[in-house]
């Protein structure tokens, strides 16, 4: 007969920054029950991902088990922890629970594909239990860089998990709960068979700040601007919104808020109850009018987004607002690994405009929501556990907290995505590797990693198109000559002549020579044709088009 275990199995999250989905499990092999913690997204970017919308989890592994699926646990309301929960709660078939704010904006995804409200449990936070299968799970409150952020109590027949979710220690976090050693000691006080804890600033060695130190510097920075002040945060950072509205009050100015994220996370705040007193706004509409040294700007596009309001601002203008030269641009946000380029671009823009940019090097207008190496270390002793698994960070974050938990007594293992963990003895076990990945929102269609569709985008992108027609008569002869569109790529090479031109001649010289089996076969035809394509935009433009053959019969 199998043993029970318990067992953990990240498929998204672990070995990377963003998209995280865990799972874990509980019951003999093949026949365990299942709780899945997060669903969340990760950004494409032009160069690996052009045209697609966003980048979710690959859940097959789970839909092969939808009935096996005993609950969705969502720790906070970041979209790389909750943005796939509308695109994929069909996949995964289990109801979701989390707390109120987060339940507020999981609810606004799902009925964007008119999934009811019903789907999602609004869960109060530790001691209150939700028991799902053989699982007792509790939402316990945490200080992260938005609202109502929870680790996770998940007691197995095998022992007590806690999986901390993004987190960083915070006595002072202004919106929000502080972090509460005395709870966290609390929950840990039976034993902690497992920790599986966030490990993005494992390679920062200062104790993290609080939320509370930003505050002043902001407002002495907006206080001695001139112009207009604009300032970008992640929409989500509710205290830091908070701030820069509180910064540009108290500097005198009307503040507005421009971006449709930053109004929905506001709105969402407020009707859960966590805002209570944020500054009065002024509408973009009444913002075009005021002197420009009276208002401030809090908008959205920190991390360079083009369709975001930052963007729009440094290509001219956005809502009927321009910024000139005197103005003040603030970035008070960190820039994500990846999207430097769209920053810099942004900040060059705004440069060639007079506008003075003031980012985070001096380390002042910004802090980070996770946990710096310091304090991982004082979550392992608060905590205790026995076993420590490291998530939410790149490989080498991951080996990096390893080491640390080791050097501390604590059995370690690497767990990235796909691997799955066997937490049934004393010392963690890979007892399974699971083929798992990712699949692209393109449009509104989800289309796997491996479907061809990406990388022939990439191809087109990288060497141009060419269309080729061809007409074939009753008889199996060519009707007229064949002819071709190019898309992306120089319409003259190195012969002078329009590479058209170049083309339709050396396909025609082609079918006038084929013979009747290679005119009767359209895959034949097609090879040939595709050959001569390329061989001729290869000496002309020196590329290898892709190209794409329609042929037509006439009956």
């Amino acid at each position: 007969m199998s043993i029970e275990r318990a067992v953990y199995l990240p498929l998204g999250g672990a070995g990377e920054i963003g998209m995280n989905c865990y799972v874990y499990g509980y019951g003999a092999e093949g026949r365990e029950r299942f709780i899945v913690v997060d669903l969340g997204v990760t950004f494409p970017d032009m160069d690996t991902t052009p045209g697609v919308d966003l980048i979710l989890p690959d859940v097959a592994w789970l839909e092969e088990r939808k009935d096996r699926i005993d609950g969705v646990f969502i720790t906070h309301a970041h979209e790389d922890h909750v943005g796939a929960v509308g695109h994929l709660f069909g996949r995964v078939g289990a109801p979701v629970f989390c707390r109120a704010f987060t339940a507020n904006i999981a609810r606004r995804k799902l009925d964007e594909y008119g999934v009811g409200p019903e789907a999602v449990t609004t869960v109060s936070p530790y001691p209150e239990t939700v028991e799902v299968g053989p699982f007792k799970v509790a939402f316990v409150p945490i200080s992260h860089s938005i609202p109502e952020s929870s680790g996770l109590v998940i007691d197995t027949p095998d022992g007590r998990i806690v999986h901390t979710g993004d987190f960083k220690i915070d006595e002072t976090p202004l919106v929000g709960e502080a972090f509460d050693r005395a709870l966290w000691e609390e929950i840990s006080k039976p034993g902690v068979k497992a920790l599986v804890c966030d490990s993005t600033n494992v390679f920062s060695r200062n104790e993290g700040r609080s939320e509370a130190t930003v505050g002043p510097e902001i407002t002495k920075l907006v206080e001695s601007a001139e112009g207009m002040v604009v300032a970008t945060t992640f929409a989500s950072n509710i205290a830091r919104v908070k701030t820069l509205a509180e910064a540009g009050v108290a500097a005198g100015r009307s503040v507005c808020l421009l971006g449709r994220a930053m109004s929905r996370m506001i709105e969402a705040a407020v009707e859960t109850g966590i805002l209570t007193d944020f500054p009065s706004l002024v509408t973009p509409e009444d913002a075009v009018s005021l002197p420009r040294q009276n208002l401030m700007l809090v908008v959205t596009g920190s991390q360079g987004e083009r369709r975001a309001a930052s963007a729009q601002l440094a290509r001219g203008k956005y809502r009927g607002i321009t910024m000139k030269e005197g103005d003040m641009f603030l970035f008070s946000s960190k820039t994500i690994p990846g999207n430097e380029r769209g920053v810099i671009s942004i900040i060059n823009q705004f440069s060639e405009m007079g506008v003075d940019v003031v980012d985070d090097s001096s380390g002042l207008y910004h802090v980070s929501g996770h946990a710096n190496r310091p304090d991982l270390e004082t979550m392992h002793d608060i905590v205790k556990p026995q076993i420590l698994i490291p998530m939410h960070g790149e490989h080498r974050h991951l080996r990096e907290h390893v080491k640390i938990a080791k050097s501390k007594g604590m059995a370690g293992v690497v767990a990235v995505n796909g691997m799955m963990v066997d937490l049934g003895g004393n010392a963690p076990s890979v007892s399974e590797y699971v083929e798992t990945g990712r699949t692209y929102l393109d449009g509104s269609v989800q289309v796997g990693a491996l479907d061809g569709i990406v990388r022939d985008r990439m191809r087109m992108a990288l060497n141009g198109h060419v269309i080729v027609t061809v007409i074939i008569d009753e008889e199996g002869e060519p009707l007229g000559e064949p002819w071709c569109e190019i898309k992306g790529i120089a319409e003259q090479g190195a012969s002078n002549a329009p590479l058209v031109d170049i083309l339709e001649e050396d396909l025609s010289q082609f079918l006038r020579r084929a013979d009747d089996r290679t005119l009767a076969d359209d895959d034949k035809l097609e090879e040939q044709m595709k050959r001569i394509v390329r061989q001729a935009t290869q000496a002309e433009i020196g590329k290898k088009v892709e190209v794409t053959s329609v042929i037509s019969r006439l009956s």
